[in-house]
């Protein structure tokens, strides 16, 4: 099959996307050509096949998961280190002179430019593992202002009063056209986004949703003026449909969004409230059961999100013990994987309530009494996070807090456990979003200004032995890094000599159990 399709579309090489023609980052696995292809069931990393075989590139998070996942007969995993692109590892398994079939409709217009630069592309249709679609049925509501702050028609007020008579801007990321219209959808799982496109112009503001989608090819090809689009989240497909009257800027929506308001930093303090108190009960769940699996917490936890009034949670939760915890995303949560006594347990969770803005909180329990091993391994993540969270300055960006918590690990070192991904990443309407960022990437170099929102996740793990993740989401506000998230942290998982006397300090301000 795959050789036929190469040569139907005179290619030598093809690339196989695990997102949507809507750039999701969290697809679903039955729209997900990558998954079809590989096994591999991890949220991103895409796959090249190419005459010498089929690799698939999966950064640090899912190095495990990906090898315990596909068929090493048949795929051959490349595992992206820190500091290292999909796009600059894609290339260097392209041949030479090899021409790449690229998916128009599944890859940003900026991505295919930085291909292009980098090897013969191809812009195809469709790929072999695309499944017919069965009509998206949408749940789609308004968010009261109370939660947003400020209202559809001011926002579209703000971005018309930067056209003039024969521009427009075309808006085709998911959680900005549900920002701009305040609408959420909570009907689908792990996501609170609408699914739509908008088209705003001096006079008008468009929501195109599945039903009208075709009606806004054409007002893509007719339209006469000018359309700003951001090349960052516009497929190479739309891009094509404005052509030469595309003028290229960054989205004023991305950064507009990123800014929250006193409305939506109030809504996220009550959002979390209800997320700690989700969390603890699940941490007295553990300690007063026996004989209950990761499937069993995953279920009582989810039970516990909507008894505290959530609509849905924000992601798939991750609930992994002992070697399990080393997956940084791990998403089984397996019925045979019974807890017992000493056994470690790392849950990644959150949801969507009222407002529609996602919580993300990590902890790490342990069923009985740890070992000294584990208390070393939490009490340095401890130490990591302490030291970001109270990072010395009025100004910064996520890129120099990043290298802070480096800098303790560095200077901490335990043997076999590594920190394989970024510090931290923006939170809103999607559990990810940038700005801002935090990690070692040129993104994470912007600066993070008042009121942006985003999670601090320091994390040591040992595929051999187990993986510690601690996370909080924060707010920056009054020129200091505060934290939505109040839930304790684990006494008796802390060696208190591993600790100074200013991180003592720090730790006081937090309530441990």
């Amino acid at each position: 099959m795959i050789d036929e399709f190469l040569k139907q579309n005179s290619i030598d090489c093809l690339l196989v996307n695990s997102t949507n023609e809507f750039l999701v980052e969290y697809n679903t696995l039955e729209e997900n050509s990558r998954y079809h292809l590989t096994g591999f069931s991890g949220s991103t990393g895409d796959a090249l096949i190419t005459p010498e075989g089929i690799f698939l590139f999966v950064d640090g998070r899912y190095h495990i998961q990906a090898d315990n996942e596909v068929d090493h007969s048949k795929i051959t995993v490349v595992k992206l280190q820190t500091g290292q692109t999909f796009l600059e590892e894609i290339a260097k398994k392209v041949p030479q002179g090899a021409v790449v079939g690229v998916v128009a409709k599944k890859n940003s217009q900026e991505r295919v430019e930085r291909f292009q630069k980098l090897f013969k592309v191809k812009l195809i249709e469709a790929d072999p593992w695309e499944r017919p679609q069965e009509s998206r049925k949408t749940g789609n509501q308004k968010i009261d202002l109370i939660f947003a702050g400020r209202s559809s028609e001011e926002k579209i007020r703000l971005l018309q009063e930067k056209l003039n008579a024969d521009e427009a801007f075309l808006f085709t990321n998911l959680e900005e056209v549900s920002y701009l219209f305040n609408m959420r959808d909570f009907s689908k799982p792990y996501a609170a986004n609408i699914l739509g496109k908008a088209f705003v112009s001096k006079n008008t503001a468009c929501l195109y949703i599945p039903e009208n989608m075709p009606e806004l090819d054409e007002v893509l090809k007719n339209f006469k003026g000018r359309i700003f689009v951001d090349k960052s989240s516009v497929n190479a497909r739309d891009f094509a449909l404005i052509n030469d009257r595309a003028q290229v800027a960054a989205s004023p929506l991305k950064q507009l969004k990123s800014i929250k308001t006193e409305a939506e930093i109030n809504h996220y303090k009550e959002a979390f409230k209800r997320t700690d108190a989700a969390m603890f009960a699940i941490r007295e769940y553990i300690e007063n059961n026996d004989n209950i699996s990761e499937y069993d917490i995953a279920e009582q936890l989810e039970k516990e999100f909507l008894r505290f009034g959530a609509r849905s949670l924000s992601f798939k939760s991750i609930v992994a013990k002992d070697k399990n915890s080393a997956l940084a995303h791990y998403s089984k949560s397996s019925k045979e994987e019974i807890i017992k006594a000493g056994s470690l347990v790392l849950i990644d969770c959150g949801a969507y309530y009222e407002g529609g803005l996602a919580t993300d909180i990590t902890r790490v329990f342990v069923k009985g009494q740890p070992s000294e091993l584990q208390k070393k391994v939490y009490t340095t993540v401890l130490k990591a996070f302490l030291h970001a969270f109270n990072f010395d300055s009025d100004e910064f960006c996520g890129y120099e807090v990043d290298a802070l918590a480096r800098e303790i690990f560095e200077n901490n070192p335990i043997d076999g456990f590594e920190f394989n991904h970024g510090l931290g990443h923006g939170i809103g309407i999607s559990v990810h979003e940038a700005p801002p960022n935090l990690s070692k990437n040129e993104i994470a170099k912007v600066k993070i200004e008042e009121n942006m929102c985003f999670t601090i996740e320091p994390g040591l793990y040992n595929k051999e032995h187990f993986g510690v993740r601690l996370e909080n989401s924060c707010y920056f506000q009054n020129g200091k890094i505060n934290s939505f998230v109040n839930m304790c942290y684990e006494n008796k998982l802390i060696d208190y000599d591993m600790l100074t006397v200013q991180e003592m300090e720090w730790l006081g301000k937090f309530e441990v159990r």
